[in-house]
């Protein structure tokens, strides 16, 4: 089984390709293809426009085609702290449905973006550029006013003509973002792009105010310091004028002097005094520098600069430190260094799993699962700790144990990738064929590969025949996949 964590090159391509294919056609005979493939009419806003629910589809079927195009990240601790921001932030904000999917894309450059159907997606770049939680936050609450104000449906209703080419430029443009270029095919869709984006621009800078007057409001209700959005905008100003290829983010989101005096004379306008930043997103940045540094001795070795810069009173930066020791296998340091975070903040879940790794690494998988279970006690739904759990009796060849864990986990968040992706691994060592063949359809439904999902779906079916329950839930899994692969045949 592929994992979208090394994706290969070829694959990318072809994904490229079919996106151009897509983008080609619906350019040319765009009529034609609403005819043909029975496409959603949008119209005004009152009738027909693209319904929420066919949004929600649609960008469901966008998201699995993404995913098996770009490499993510599948760090639990990164992933939990997105998702419970953006959704704590989502209830500030308009957003009436708030069915959010989220994406993690491995990369430094500074780029997130709110796809139709409430798809949500982070570059590790965005860690890196936001300095706070706040500026973090007011990225995030820009995006969730793009969703509730439904700009995409509206810039639809404004250019009918345009509705699925801009729809494919949107995700080809984070596609050819993340997976580089240099290939014909993807010339070919960057030129095809520019005419679409071309099309929609006198649209989007009066998307662009509004989900700024709406995001600084929903920040300040969230109790973020609404001065976060134009200090972040600031920033990127500087950054931009700098480079010769400014980020992905700004080519979308264009900063100009004027939108960043807006939102400074609207931020002083609003309650000021909100919270601006926290241990434990400096934590989460710590971790994304680390995975993109080129490697972890170099990483201790900021660390450690940062933390005697501040006479070892940087929680943030002994914690990158620990973990870049870790991973250089410097353990007995690590131990050390360590030491002042578990006193000081015992139960927290992020210093703690730092315990757990150097735990694993110096193979003390039982002191490993104490510290755990300790904290599942205090946090028995918690994501990062179950599958940490899960991981650590792997590892310990408890299959029966490590199973019964990632099951409860699979069930939680059925719309992961990297979940089924360990549940696959672990039902196969548990001796549990039918299980590893569904959970590897799952996957690679979730990662973008149809036809390989199908397969395991027909397998498991197979070995099931006798069983009328499975049978029975394998057949609605074959159901919904093919009416996936009829939405992504459609675009």
């Amino acid at each position: 089984m592929q994992s979208n964590k090394t994706l290969p090159e070829k694959r990318i391509k072809a994904t490229v390709r079919r996106l151009t294919l897509c983008l080609v056609v619906s350019l040319a005979v765009p009529q034609l293809a609403n005819a043909e493939y029975n496409l959603p009419s949008l119209g005004d806003t009152s009738s027909s426009i693209m319904s929420p629910e066919q949004e929600h589809q649609l960008g469901r079927a966008w998201l699995s085609m993404l995913r098996g195009a770009v490499p993510t990240l599948d760090d639990p601790l990164l992933k939990n702290f997105v998702e419970s921001h953006v959704y704590s932030l989502a209830e500030t904000s308009q957003l009436d449905d708030r069915r959010l999917s989220f994406v993690l894309i491995d990369s430094p450059q500074l780029n997130a973006f709110a796809a139709p159907g409430g798809v949500i997606g982070v570059n590790g770049g965005l860690f890196l550029n936001a300095y706070t939680e706040a500026e973090f936050a007011s990225v995030m609450a820009h995006e969730l006013a793009h969703l509730s104000q439904r700009h995409f449906a509206r810039n639809l209703q404004q250019q009918e003509r345009m509705r699925i080419p801009m729809m494919t430029a949107m995700l080809a443009g984070v596609i050819l973002a993340a997976a580089g270029g240099g290939d014909a095919g993807i010339a070919a869709l960057a030129s095809t792009q520019a005419a679409v984006i071309q099309e929609q621009r006198r649209f989007s800078r009066q998307n662009e105010q509004e989900a700024d007057r709406i995001g600084l409001t929903n920040l300040e209700r969230a109790g973020y310091d609404p001065e976060a959005m134009p200090d972040m905008f600031e920033r990127l100003a500087q950054k931009s004028r700098f480079s010769r290829k400014p980020p992905e983010f700004l080519l979308t989101h264009p900063v100009t002097q004027s939108r960043i005096a807006d939102s400074r004379n609207r931020a002083d306008q609003l309650k000021s005094g909100g919270q601006k930043d926290s241990v434990e997103y400096q934590m989460m940045r710590a971790r994304v520098q680390l995975h993109h540094e080129q490697s972890p001795g170099l990483a201790a070795q900021r660390f450690r600069i940062l933390l005697d810069e501040h006479d070892g009173d940087h929680a943030a930066a002994r914690y990158g430190l620990v973990l870049a020791l870790t991973r250089s296998g410097q353990y007995a340091e690590a131990a050390e260094v360590l030491e002042p975070l578990l006193a000081s903040q015992g139960n927290n879940v992020t210093v703690n799993l730092a315990a757990v790794e150097l735990d694993i690494y110096r193979g003390e998988l039982e002191q490993a699962l104490t510290r755990v279970d300790r904290l599942l006690q205090i946090n028995p739904d918690n994501y990062p700790l179950q599958e940490a759990k899960a991981d650590i009796l792997l590892r310990a060849r408890h299959y029966t144990e490590a199973e019964k864990v990632i099951n409860r986990l699979a069930a939680q968040r059925d719309s992961d990738p990297d979940v089924w992706y360990l549940t696959a691994e672990i039902r196969g060592l548990a001796g549990n064929i039918i299980g590893v063949h569904t959970a590897r359809a799952e996957y690679f439904m979730l990662a973008g590969d149809l036809d390989q999902a199908s397969e395991q779906l027909g397998l498991a079916a197979t070995r099931a025949a006798d069983d009328y329950v499975q049978s029975a839930r394998i057949q609605a899994r074959q159901q919904y996949l093919a009416e996936q692969r009829a939405i992504i045949e459609n675009l």
